[in-house]
């Protein structure tokens, strides 16, 4: 019998913290094949979203997903991301909150392959109700991370 992850216990108390505190929390994603979040969003492999109640619809965070509906650019979509793909809550304006190794799969590969691949570079800026924003930097590339690791 294999150990629960606490990753979700954890996403899910610093959401509500978040939200308490009137904080936006934001979810920080990499994506792969399993991840449903709209490509046009998604830079350097990984995408952020604004998981807060005004800018979603229908939250829900199990054991396994966070899924939602969100608008991005004024449509509608449904929004499906595994715990393994996330990388990390914060609060949008403190910048507190908690980073996440990425899970590996059976092979040993990061499960986050490079499905950014398929994604368009959309330079626009994301309206401020929208679940998307700026994807945060890719760890290794040269840029400092805006996630803080909470020991």
């Amino acid at each position: 019998m294999s150990e629960q992850s606490a990753k979700p216990y954890l996403v899910r108390a610093l959401y509500e913290w978040c939200v308490e505190q009137g904080y936006t929390p934001y979810l920080a994603v990499r994506v792969n094949s399993q991840t449903r979040v709209p490509a046009a969003f998604v830079k350097n492999g990984e995408i952020v979203l604004n998981v807060g109640p005004l800018a979603t619809h229908q939250l829900k965070m199990d054991n396994d997903w966070v899924l939602f509906n969100a608008r991005f650019n004024g449509a509608s979509q449904e929004v499906a991301v595994p715990f393994a793909a996330v990388i990390g809550i914060f609060a949008k304006e403190t910048g507190y909150g908690m980073g996440f190794q990425p899970t590996l799969d059976a092979a040993g590969t990061e499960s986050t392959e490079a499905a950014a691949e398929a994604a368009t570079d959309d330079n626009s800026n994301t309206p401020a109700g929208s679940a998307a924003t700026a994807a945060a930097p890719a760890p290794g590339k040269g840029k400092v991370s805006h996630l803080k690791v909470v020991k």
